[in-house]
């Protein structure tokens, strides 16, 4: 039986090309600037992300940290929606490592709203921290990979350049946003001082993210890199692999994985006894909410895992899905099968 597995986008695996090229790639050490296939990643990911320059990092929870410790100083205060993946999902890095307080807005269609973005800078008052930095998410984990406002971007763009506090952008699926709105991914960097990119999950590389800014906080944020023990020397292999992951025939990928998505999405909303917020179903994941059945989600991750699908029981009620590229059209339709044969029996269909 084929394993179908739905539970999340990081189980990507790399595409023939890319082993091809890896194992082929020349190695240099990394850390003294020496790996040619690092370099040219990092400038190839600074010119399509419409920054100074990049740096090549193990992962994006490192890379949200590294521009953290770079954009601020100890007792410092950060603003960020109050379920973004920096505060709920990374371990608690941002304090323990930077020693700095967040100030969480909350903002359910996953950006904060900006007057209350504004409100929260701190007065210039010796009895207060330092708000130093602005953190925004797009495309935003927590609820469901919607893409947040623009608008509001655009308006917290002009608060950060009113108050001289710069924006960090956590775009680990910034292409899904970009592929959604039918913009260039700079459209939405130019809104932002500094961003951070997965090539892995929808873009498909093994390993490794991109951390992008001016070129005085890159040079800052090698040093925070190395001490966090991201320098990986001979980094060629991996590299090699992000070049092709920031390529137009990976971007595109999404666009097909963003089809499955809707296709499974709009399906599984026609199941009696299952709810999904079409509206909300903007990129790779779907939420269906169980309703009237008389079983909940884990019962169903159950029923759906004897038929070789894997999916995530988020809340006792809801399921989430997320596609990627390793899923097949054909696996979305046996899905939906097997989702309409599991709520037809359950409802005495």
């Amino acid at each position: 039986m084929r394993t179908i597995d739905l539970r999340r986008d990081t189980i990507t695996l790399p595409i023939p090309e890319m082993v091809e090229k890896a194992f082929k790639a020349p190695l240099g050490d990394s850390v003294y600037g020496e790996d040619p296939k690092q370099e040219e990643l990092e400038q190839y990911a600074a010119e399509k992300l419409g920054k100074e320059e990049a740096i090549f990092v193990p992962s994006g929870t490192m890379g949200n940290l590294i521009a953290v410790l770079a954009h601020t100083r100890r007792g410092d205060e950060i603003i960020l929606e109050e379920n973004a993946h920096i505060r709920t999902s990374e371990t608690g890095g941002a304090a323990t490592v930077g020693g700095v307080m967040l100030k969480t807005i909350r903002g359910k269609d996953g950006a904060p709203d900006p007057s209350s973005v504004e409100g929260a800078i701190r007065a210039d008052d010796i009895h207060y921290p330092k708000t130093s930095l602005i953190c925004l998410e797009n495309t935003h984990y927590r609820y469901g990979g919607i893409v947040p406002p623009l608008d509001k971007f655009y308006r917290i763009r002009a608060i950060s350049h009113k108050h001289g506090i710069p924006i960090h952008l956590d775009g680990a699926r910034l292409f899904n946003a970009s592929v959604y709105l039918e913009v260039d991914v700079r459209t939405l960097t130019e809104l932002v001082d500094t961003v951070m990119v997965s090539l892995s999950k929808g873009l498909g590389a093994p390993v490794g993210s991109i951390l992008c800014g001016p070129r005085d906080f890159i040079k800052e944020a090698k040093r925070y890199r190395k001490m966090l023990g991201g320098g990986m020397r001979q980094t060629g292999w991996l590299c090699a692999c992000g070049l092709i992951a920031l390529s137009e025939r990976s971007i595109n990928q999404i666009q097909e994985d963003h089809a499955n998505t809707r296709l499974l999405a709009e399906n599984i909303a026609a199941i009696p006894g299952l709810e999904v917020d079409l509206d909300r179903v903007h990129t790779n994941f779907v939420f269906g909410k169980i309703i009237e059945t008389g079983f909940d989600a884990a019962h169903c991750i159950k029923h759906l895992a004897r038929n070789g699908i894997l999916a995530t029981s988020v809340a006792e009620s809801m399921i989430r899905f997320m596609i990627s590229k390793e899923v097949r059209r054909s696996d979305i339709v046996f899905t939906i099968d097997v989702m309409r044969n599991i709520f037809n029996k359950q409802l005495g269909s």
